[in-house]
């Protein structure tokens, strides 16, 4: 009447890795890194972390592990030494707070961060439910203001406009971001990740805004608003109209980078504004494999660092 099977040959679920990995441990980036001559090393045994290698003032070797999941710190320690770089002075940013580094004598840099994660789940209605009501007045504002929206994939040009933009914006600010190659060379070998959405109030364009998908994921990249665009809140509207395009295509996540209350305040109201939620990061990490044994007190005493707490970041 039943059939039995033996527990040892039942057939067992497929479990789905929840987790959505931020830009810098995705493969489309490490594609992009590639075809600009920096071959990033890829830890297939570690769930295929990213590990970056530069040149520090232009002259010291470093590898760079940015935004990974770091479970086993001491493993992430030996297999990096094992891939030839024993020697190296590792630079660790992990995704979320790791204070098990200390123990095997990292030593803390800068205290945590937090980035904002947009769900992009459910339908259209609950994503718009979860815009704060402020926000969700703006959009409404720019919905009347008879504002045409397109969609794009990145030409292959570094004279777009946005770049100019965001030139502009880094030197103003005091920041960095990624130089136009790299951007450009994620477009080109990820085809259609890259998207950029503007806003045009008749042959002007007001506002634009630059999307890069990875996976389950997107990140919220580049964007620039004129004068005029911000009194039509057509930021508010391009946010929108691109999430709603991102969760069509799959994705269940946007990253809109960090959250900074202190240097740009108006930014992170922009941005938390969208319904995203606060998830802190782990603080950025330095591991000297010659000295981490004589590093560790000082890393154990410094742990502290990494704790908890806004620190000029909300």
């Amino acid at each position: 009447m039943f059939d039995f099977m033996p527990a040892d040959v039942m057939p067992r679920p497929i479990l789905r890795d929840e987790t959505i990995s931020a830009l810098p441990q995705t493969p489309e980036f490490a594609r992009a890194l590639a075809a600009t001559g920096k071959e990033p090393m890829v830890l297939s045994q570690l769930k295929d972390t990213v590990v970056m290698r530069r040149k520090l003032l232009g002259r010291i070797d470093v590898a760079m592990v940015n935004r990974a999941r770091i479970d086993k710190p001491l493993r992430l320690i030996e297999q990096i030494s094992e891939q030839g770089l024993h020697r190296t002075p590792v630079i660790l940013s992990p995704e979320t707070p790791t204070p098990a580094l200390a123990r095997h004598g990292a030593v803390p840099l800068v205290s945590p961060a937090y980035v904002g994660l947009v769900d992009l789940t459910g339908d259209h209605d609950q994503r718009r439910a979860r815009l704060h009501q402020k926000w969700r007045n703006r959009l409404v504002h720019a919905e009347r203001q008879g504002l045409r929206v397109t969609r794009q994939s990145l030409p292959q040009t570094p004279a777009h406009w946005l770049f100019a933009a965001d030139a502009a914006q880094q030197a103003r600010r005091g920041y960095r971001s990624w130089p136009v190659d790299l951007t450009l060379a994620y477009a080109r070998e990820n085809k259609g990740m890259a998207k950029v959405f503007e806003a045009h109030e008749g042959k002007d364009i007001v506002a634009g805004i630059l999307v890069l998908r990875h996976g389950r994921g997107a990140t919220y990249h580049i964007a620039h608003t004129t004068e005029r665009g911000k009194a039509l809140s057509a930021h508010n509207l391009l946010m929108w109209e691109a999430m709603n395009w991102l969760a069509k295509q799959g994705c269940e996540q946007l990253d809109l980078g960090v959250i900074n209350t202190e240097d740009a305040p108006g930014l992170a109201r922009f941005k938390l504004g969208s319904g995203a939620r606060l998830h802190q990061l782990g603080g950025t990490w330095a591991y000297w494999a010659p000295m981490g044994r004589l590093l560790r007190p000082i890393a154990a005493l410094d742990k502290r660092l990494m704790s908890t707490g806004i620190s000029g970041y909300c």
